[in-house]
């Protein structure tokens, strides 16, 4: 195909997608990055489980080691981190949900390749030697990374790139547990904070693709299939209210120990930190082998072996303190997945307290997707998607009231009497992240420039002053005349000086004023955002739109135009 026809429809396209509108053309895109997200998330799978298949009888199960074999995988599986880490000189380490959170924030959710890199190895890695950590926080870094590479190769605006990061954070949580409607949510609730339909539909096609690829790969089974029947009353309700407040408790401490161990160690060089994680991880795993790895192992031996009290407390505990020395003391890896298999081993802990005292069957499995639904609750601040979560896992609605219950007692307790916040706010706190934005920022972040700059009008050189003036007495009031600085620049770049002509109207006395105004450069993928803040120390003023690859201007927004944008209610669809 011609190139100039590529580079024309190229053109056409990013005009159509610095909109906030529903289009086909975001919805295949979403789709290819769901798909490529996906891809790289089955991939990620696959590695962790060929790898455990060396040395491990069944997957994520540990016990099938002797006690010397689990102190030292974890210690073998800190120092291959750490020579991951050496390759890029221990930079681009941070990874995970918080660090996204802070990008989409930041960078308009581009992802830096090298991080990816770390987050790939360092995470197959760390999963596959035994360390308390989840499969989704890479999953939702790989996917982000992914979808947003596609939209910054194409010079896609950043509005669009942002949406696209959503949609591959959408399939890699739904590659990962195979729940689609939980990933909407979640990217919804805890990603972006909002609910658009010109995003949730991209979002929704690309959570969909993500779950068929898994699917079509590795199964249609959940690795929770054992919940497969709920049997609570309305009897169990009082007992389900206790132990929300139970999972409250635990989620504010859980939060601030794992805040703690990051704020205390933030300050240590990465090597000891890593080899400290990995010394607990080995030592406690030579004690409590079913404490270590993500979460199936110890689900499955609290929920199939009918242990006391005792045991389970014993187990909980460990599992605690794995997972956040893990994550406080930098092991890539994802915090859900552990959440989930604390929060079913605390709902089993109280099963076994209300088994005299209640009626029902089954009841370990009942209080431990309980468990599993407030403590995901509590500790992210995500209610919604950890119902529906739970509701996807177990694959039964008899679900919805119970857990409603006990995620609402969990939230409210936790929140209320305790203060505690989600704990990806906390890090990005503690880690000194930016992730805020001004409302009016956020709602200039939905338009690309490409979508409402103005693209009539006249460039002149400074020293053609005579074609100038003629030109400001024939121009149509609806154009604009720009001045470029003297001499003319062959390649256009950032620093090329222009100077727009503003042309005030005074109908009192039929008068025209020419008020030469000094244009601020931007690129072409930038937003209103980019634009408000380059020009609201002046207000006024406007700023001109270059494209590099076609070194030319493309056209120019004004301030006034941005604030007509904000008093109409336009950034909103």
């Amino acid at each position: 195909m011609n190139p100039f026809i590529i580079m024309i429809s190229l053109s056409l396209l990013r005009k159509r997608l610095a909109l906030p509108r529903t289009s086909w053309q975001l919805c295949l895109l979403a789709a290819i990055g769901g798909a490529a997200s996906a891809l790289l998330v089955v991939l990620f799978t696959i590695s962790i489980d060929t790898i455990q298949s060396f040395y491990l009888i069944q997957k994520d199960n540990y016990t099938s080691l002797d006690a010397l074999s689990r102190f030292v995988l974890p210690i073998v599986g800190g120092l291959m981190i750490l020579f991951f880490a050496w390759l890029t000189g221990y930079q681009y380490l941070r990874t995970g949900i918080p660090f996204i959170l802070h990008r989409l924030k930041v960078a308009n959710g581009i992802i830096p390749f090298r991080n990816t890199i770390n987050q790939f190895f360092g995470s197959v890695v760390a999963l596959a030697s035994g360390f308390s950590v989840g499969k989704e926080g890479p999953a939702i870094h790989l996917g982000a990374a992914c979808s947003s590479y596609i939209g910054n190769k194409l010079n896609l605006p950043f509005n669009t790139i942002r949406t696209l990061c959503a949609c591959g954070i959408a399939a890699g949580i739904a590659a990962c547990f195979n729940t689609p409607i939980a990933a909407v949510i979640f990217v919804m609730e805890v990603i972006l904070r909002e609910y658009k339909v010109h995003i949730f539909i991209p979002v929704m096609i690309a959570a969909l693709i993500g779950s068929m690829i898994t699917r079509s790969i590795l199964g249609s089974a959940h690795e929770f299939a054992y919940f497969d029947k709920i049997s609570l009353s309305f009897h169990h309700y009082p007992a389900l209210v206790l132990l929300g407040l139970i999972l409250g408790l635990l989620a504010y401490g859980f939060n601030r120990y794992l805040i703690l161990i990051i704020k205390y160690s933030s300050s240590i060089h990465i090597v000891p930190r890593i080899m400290l994680a990995a010394f607990i991880t080995g030592t406690l795993g030579f004690f409590v082998p079913f404490a270590m790895g993500t979460d199936l192992g110890a689900i499955t031996f609290a929920l199939e072996n009918n242990l006391h009290i005792q045991l389970l407390l014993g187990l909980l505990f460990a599992k605690i303190l794995m997972t956040i020395t893990a994550l406080g003391l930098g092991i890539p890896g994802g915090i859900i997945g552990p959440i989930i298999g604390i929060g079913a081993i605390a709902g089993t802990c109280v099963s076994v307290l209300v088994t005299g005292y209640l009626p029902g069957e089954n009841l370990a499995g009942d209080y431990a997707l309980m468990g599993m639904a407030g403590f995901l609750a509590a500790t992210l601040n995500a209610p919604l998607a950890a119902l529906l979560t739970v509701v996807e896992l177990s694959n039964q609605l008899e679900v919805v009231v119970p857990a409603m219950i006990v995620i609402t007692t969990a939230c409210v307790f936790s929140g209320q009497f305790f203060k505690n916040r989600s704990v990806f706010v906390m890090q990005l706190e503690q880690q000194g992240l930016k992730y805020r934005k001004s409302p009016i920022e956020k709602s200039l972040q939905r338009i690309g420039v490409l979508g409402v700059l103005q693209e009539n009008i006249n460039v002149y050189q400074q020293e053609c002053s005579k074609d100038v003036l003629r030109a400001l007495e024939k121009v149509e009031l609806l154009n604009h005349v720009i001045i470029q600085a003297s001499p003319a620049i062959e390649n256009l770049t950032p620093y090329s000086t222009f100077t727009w002509l503003k042309i005030e109207h005074n109908p009192a006395v039929r008068a025209v004023k020419i008020v030469p105004l000094r244009l601020i450069p931007l690129q072409s993928q930038s937003t209103l955002a980019e634009a408000y803040l380059a020009l609201i120390e002046q207000r006024d003023g406007g700023v001109y739109v270059y494209d590099e690859d076609l070194n030319d201007i493309l056209g120019i927004i004004t301030f006034e135009q941005i604030r007509s944008y904000l008093l109409e209610g336009k950034t909103t669809v």
